[in-house]
């Protein structure tokens, strides 16, 4: 920029009314009061000028990739404060309101920052034995506008705790933003972030460790918070088909978050969220958090067994007159309580409903008690069925269970090849190379090239694409309309020929019941009960994989949800049981 080329140009500037004009290195005049430049543009007379203002064009994108080389200073708590807003934003596209990342999520991390002494304390961890750079009160001060907006100091101080420590000047009680000045005395060749190798080999005790699993623990903590129409069950499926980041989802922080060495074992996935894991974890976040109780689950709320029972029914292809049996098991049992469904994290026993899995294992109690599920009764009265529908055409269908499972078979068959097969396909490795220190970079990215450029040259030959196609979010996976011409919609199917009258009601015309576990085992014991395949019925085992297969669970989390619902209704037999098992204990001594 040169004043002294300038001053030939007398004209007032349109903003400030100042004549005090500079040039930009691309020629144009612009204001050196207000800054603001001008469509005007001085004509060059000297061409030796137009070689100098490329060469100064050249050196300023220099310095910028430079910068963008070295990056900025951040924590690896900020990188799972990225992943934590990745995640928000994709449950917002989902449909879930804004209030989930705004007000609850952000609570929820804050509270964490707080009792991990990470931020929002009077001593953070990050400051000991450095100077400490804060956030000022005013948003517009803030050296982190462009980055989410998790941590900045919104009104919510319903989770913040009132101890010493938080009793501070709201000046000081700020988290620490992303420093985008590079410093050279923090800088590591073994982690892009400032404190990965401390954080890798970090093991203190009463301090729950922040990892990519526990994002997911702190989303559903949130959704049940806000009793959001997602189960737990729902939020990993919508994971796996890439609608929620988890996998790799590292790759979009920004370009300036440099993550190499010790970050690849902090923020690298290579394994799917497994459902029981996440559960635990999320009590275990909750109790570290010390939550109040969550609002109450009532009739008219999603997560309710009486709609989800609905929704599964529905899901699985069953006739709807099976609402009104689900309905009376879940009154009997008390599992529709607002006391047993509400969340209280601070209670002597924490914990939560697994309430995608009640809700099915009660259809799994409701068809035992209509069929048995013994691989003989279920058949005999499927050829009851099957003769009245070829004799009454025009009346409503009776429920014919051989013909549902053939068509529940052959759909679950399909659908279960596919996701295998998706699972197969699926590319591990990210589109931003890892890499274990700053010297290997060149070498990585050079090999990632390559392998790029392999793929492409492949694909080509074979004729198919490398990625998989990426599905629609939908909370079902099976889809059935009635009045199809193949026949293959239940909904509208009679019970009557499995059910009979008795005075006003209905009872079930079978009248046998099995328990799918004799004995518990003991409180010591690590599971509550065994499920081994080849002791239950075909059909029984086949309504287990069925649902296990929906839910995306272990066959044997299901029975034991069964077991123990069948364990509240049929409280009698259990309490004979008992009895008997004690009487012969005392006749052996």
């Amino acid at each position: 920029m040169d004043l002294e080329e300038a001053k030939e140009f007398k004209e007032r500037c349109t903003q400030c009314a100042a004549v005090s004009w500079g040039l930009t290195d691309e020629g144009k005049y612009y204001c050196t009061s207000c800054h603001n430049v001008t469509e005007r543009s001085k004509e060059v007379i000297n061409t030796g000028a137009i070689p100098n203002t490329k060469i100064q064009a050249i050196n300023r994108g220099l310095k910028r990739k430079r910068k963008l080389e070295k990056g900025w200073d951040w924590y690896v708590c900020e990188g799972f404060q990225q992943i934590l807003y990745q995640q928000a934003e994709a449950l917002k596209t989902l449909g879930v309101g804004p209030e989930l990342k705004d007000e609850v999520l952000h609570n929820f991390w804050k509270r964490y920052l707080q009792k991990s002494k990470q931020a929002y304390c009077k001593n953070p961890v990050y400051t000991r034995g450095r100077k400490a750079t804060v956030l000022e009160d005013n948003p517009s001060h803030s050296d982190w506008d462009s980055e989410p907006d998790l941590l900045s100091d919104f009104s919510c101080p319903s989770f913040v705790e009132s101890g010493p420590d938080s009793q501070l000047d709201s000046r000081t009680q700020k988290p620490f933003p992303i420093s985008k000045a590079s410093q050279s005395e923090t800088a590591s060749i073994c982690s892009g972030s400032l404190d990965g190798v401390k954080y890798s080999q970090q093991k203190e005790k009463g301090i729950v460790k922040m990892t990519v699993p526990r994002t997911l623990a702190f989303c559903y903590l949130s959704l049940l918070w806000q009793r959001e129409t997602i189960t737990l069950s729902d939020l990993l499926r919508f994971v796996e088909e890439g609608h929620i980041p988890y996998i790799n989802a590292f790759q979009h922080f920004p370009e300036e978050m440099k993550l190499y060495g010790r970050d690849k074992g902090i923020f690298a996935i290579e394994s799917w969220p497994a459902y029981e894991d996440i559960y635990k974890k999320m009590i275990e976040i909750a109790k570290f958090l010390d939550l109040p109780r969550f609002p109450d689950i009532t009739e008219d709320c999603y997560l309710h067994p009486d709609i989800l029972c609905m929704k599964y029914l529905m899901e699985v292809n069953l006739p709807d007159e099976m609402n009104d049996l689900t309905y009376q098991v879940v009154k009997m049992t008390g599992i529709g309580e607002v006391d047993f469904l509400t969340f209280d994290p601070i209670a002597k026993m924490a914990k939560t409903v697994k309430y995608d899995i009640q809700a099915v294992a009660v259809i799994v109690i409701v068809l035992k008690l209509l069929f048995l599920l013994d691989d003989n009764l279920e058949w005999t009265l499927s050829n009851i069925a099957e003769k009245y529908n070829e004799k009454n055409k025009e009346d409503k269908p009776w429920f014919d269970f051989r013909k549902w499972y053939q068509v529940m078979k052959k759909s679950v068959d399909e659908k279960k090849q596919k996701w295998e097969e998706a699972r197969a396909k699926y590319v591990w490795k990210s589109e931003k190379p890892l890499y274990h220190s700053s010297i290997d970079r060149a070498v990585v990215y050079k090999r990632r090239e390559m392998v790029v450029s392999l793929q492409k040259q492949f694909s080509a030959l074979t004729d198919s694409a490398p990625t998989v196609e990426k599905k629609s979010p939908s909370s079902f996976q099976f889809n059935w309309t009635e009045g199809d011409s193949a026949g293959t919609c239940f909904h509208g199917h009679s019970l009557q020929g499995i059910l009979k009258k008795k005075g006003q009601s209905l009872t079930t015309k079978n009248s046998l019941y099995w328990l799918s576990t004799q004995k518990f085992c003991r409180s010591y014991c690590k599971h509550v009960t065994t499920y081994e395949e080849s002791n239950f019925s075909l059909s029984y085992q086949f309504i287990i994989n069925l649902f296990s297969f929906l839910l995306r669970i272990k066959a044997s989390s299901l029975h034991e949800e069964v077991s123990l619902i069948e364990k509240r209704l049929f409280k009698r037999k259990y309490s004979k049981t008992q009895k008997k098992s004690r009487s012969r204990k005392r006749r052996k001594y």
